[in-house]
């Protein structure tokens, strides 16, 4: 047994660059973006994401403004190939976006991946090989001219197959996959041999990504890598240099942005960090930190919310509450000295003026947040635990957000009462603000018909109702119960969240629904509804949403 569990690791040696000019530099605009996650972060997934969620997160990706997009390793599945092939004969690309697709250096995914960009507007060919003294000795046994000579043959070939496909402008990128582990005279060397043969002019420029495979060291080390090659490869002015940095040691935010600083061009990540093993640099953080020194990103997280609903739809993976700039709690303090700072910042704040406001590093309404939660910190926690109170008392499990919602209702009881609530009182203002919010429309019953065949009408709904004293029957269909119930109630409705459970154990257990929503694009709300059948008590929640609307 080691006696220094330490010592069976090798210290990561840095290189040597005393004149590094990094430190100086100042980050005045964004780098070009690529979004990996319909690849990298897609591979990172326990349930890779199917054709409808890959769809989802492209037009979210889009619609943020990405405009390049690595969309899939086709030669790796056939869900992978038939994406690719669906956003092209589809014409589902807008022409300022620019597809990628990853291949290894082998010949038959080569070609199996040109296939797959058939006919595309304008694509990026992402090939990468390993090239680090580990990988060259323990995965493919060879050594330094051999692995070279993988990436000069790939190369090659991409070059002859594009060349016979004119109608697509074509762009090149080379990855040196573990660069981060490898000699910087070998990576450069392979690098400036490949260039030499795809020939890259400033008009028609090639992309050299260096990626940080798996971290090895602090973000300084990497920078001084970056900036080493950034000053040393060939042909520079007709090479985009790229970063990819992953997050193995936590730090790849700030290697991104030292690795920028040191003469990257491009960063490659995903939305929120996604990725295998620790994931890839985030996107959403280093946009964000770049808005926050006064330098537009040149991507809209004016909806947080929403992006980061897409995000966890299509990833199945939950956003931390305490996630920079979008988890549910980062712009809510529970500390009152925060609090009391905080809303001073906000009473001088004026519109006219920089934002300082201590604590909050951005304007929430910058991101879609509103203030209450920030305002209003204390009537999560100081105000007895209104959550928990709930949650073991009477088995309700709010949503984070309608915990804030909720909230401003209890401090308004405190601050025309003061004291605390208990937990009955609790459970009443609850019921009086969801449950019993029956006016103007309350459900009576409702008749539901699953169609198979129907794609986005499967799903038939009758609803008994009463309206304003009226007792009525509406009719609508859907995709699910409540996208049938929103067309039935023809109201402008919007659905943005959703959640339910059991309010005890056992088979006779009474569902309970929380419902987010917006009513004719007014602000978001809750409804909640409780009833012994599931789909009675979201049908209540979504009327509980829509008659709380103002």
């Amino acid at each position: 047994m080691i006696a220094d569990p330490a010592a069976k690791y090798r210290a990561f040696q840095p290189i040597s660059l005393p004149d590094r000019q990094w430190p100086d530099a100042v980050l005045r605009s964004a780098p070009i973006w690529m979004s990996t996650d319909l690849r990298d972060g897609n591979q990172a997934l326990i349930e890779p994401m199917d054709a409808t969620r890959k769809l989802a997160m492209f037009e979210a990706l889009v619609k943020i403004g990405f405009k390049e997009i690595e969309v899939a390793f086709p030669s790796a599945s056939q869900t992978d190939f038939d994406f690719v092939r669906m956003l092209i004969e589809e014409r589902r690309i807008p022409d300022d976006v620019t597809i990628e697709v990853l291949t290894p250096a082998r010949d038959d995914l080569i070609r199996r991946s040109i296939d797959a960009l058939a006919g595309a507007r304008r694509a990026i060919v992402h090939l990468y090989n390993p090239i680090a003294p580990a990988w060259r000795r323990i995965v493919f046994d060879t050594d330094q001219q051999g692995v070279k000579d993988l990436a000069l043959a790939g190369t090659r070939l991409i070059k002859q197959l594009t060349e016979a496909r004119p109608e697509t402008e074509w762009v090149f990128q080379y990855s040196p996959e573990t660069f981060s582990a490898t000699e910087v005279e070998f990576a450069r060397e392979v690098c400036d041999a490949v260039s030499a043969v795809w020939q890259p002019t400033p008009q028609r420029k090639m992309i050299i990504n260096l990626p940080a495979t798996v971290e090895m060291s602090t973000p300084n080390t990497y920078a001084d890598q970056i900036e080493w090659m950034h000053r040393n490869l060939a042909r520079r002015d007709s090479i985009v240099l790229s970063v990819h940095p992953h997050n193995d040691r936590g730090t790849a935010v700030a290697a991104a942005e030292l690795a920028v600083m040191a003469g990257a061009d491009r960063v490659e990540g995903c939305l929120f960090g996604s990725g295998e093993r620790t994931g890839n640099v985030d996107l959403v953080t280093l946009a964000l930190n770049l808005y926050s020194q006064g330098v537009h990103p040149g991507l809209d997280f004016s909806d947080i919310d929403r992006v980061r609903q897409v995000a966890e739809h299509c990833t199945r993976l939950p956003v931390h509450p305490r996630h920079p700039y979008a988890g549910d709690l980062v712009f809510t303090a529970f500390s009152g000295s925060h609090q009391d700072a905080i809303k001073k910042g906000m009473a001088q704040q004026r519109d006219d003026q920089p934002w300082e406001v201590p604590y909050l590093p951005i304007d929430p309404a910058d991101v879609g947040r509103g203030y209450d939660a920030v305002i209003r910190v204390n009537s999560q926690s100081g105000k007895g635990g209104m959550a928990y109170v709930l949650e073991q008392e009477h088995g309700f499990a709010l949503p984070r957000r309608m915990q804030i919602e909720f909230a401003r209702v209890i401090q308004r009881v405190t601050d025309d009462h003061g004291g605390e609530v208990t937990g009955s009182d609790l459970f009443g203002l609850f019921r009086r603000e969801y449950l019993d919010a029956t006016t103007p429309w309350r459900y009576l019953g409702h008749r539901l018909e699953e169609r198979h065949g129907h794609g986005d009408d499967a799903v038939r709904i009758e609803v008994e109702l009463e309206h304003a004293g009226t007792v009525r029957t509406v009719t609508g269909s859907g995709n699910g119960p409540l996208d049938a119930l929103v067309h039935a109630l023809a109201l402008e409705v919007e659905i943005i969240d959703y959640h339910e459970h059991a309010l005890a154990q056992g088979a006779a257990a009474s569902a309970a629904c929380y419902v987010e929503l917006r009513v004719q694009g007014g602000a978001p709300r809750f409804g909640a509804g409780v009833d012994d059948n599931i789909v009675a008590a979201a049908i209540k929640a979504v009327l509980s949403g829509v008659n709380r609307a103002p």
